[in-house]
């Protein structure tokens, strides 16, 4: 009752998606979800699956929505950064290569 309230569904609605009578939308997914302070893929999980979530998974699933999308924008510029660090060494490295591959030929003409 409590989670069709925080939902804003009738419990009815909950009841039939228990059943597996109705299946319902991406977005109450999400709503439900988030509800239950959980990632949306765990309510498809098979409930005798005993696989333990870490103490550390658990405390980060229960963080609140915008401080999640925080840290997966710092996350994901980290990697953007790294990986642009790593191309410019790269070229950095193959420009010198060939500079110096360059000043062998021009050396021996």
């Amino acid at each position: 009752m409590k989670l069709a309230v925080c939902c804003d569904i009738s419990p009815g609605y909950i009841g039939e998606i228990e059943s597996g009578r109705k299946f319902p939308s991406t977005e109450m997914i999400e709503k439900i979800a988030l509800v239950l302070r959980i990632e949306p893929y765990q309510l498809f999980r098979n409930p005798n699956d005993n696989t333990a979530i870490s103490k550390d998974d658990s405390l980060l699933l229960r963080l609140p929505y915008n401080i999640k999308k925080q840290i997966k924008v710092k996350i994901k510029n980290l990697i953007k950064t790294q990986i642009k660090t790593q191309i410019n060494t790269q070229v950095n490295l193959s420009m010198k290569e060939i500079i110096s591959e360059l000043n062998g030929i021009l050396d021996g003409c």
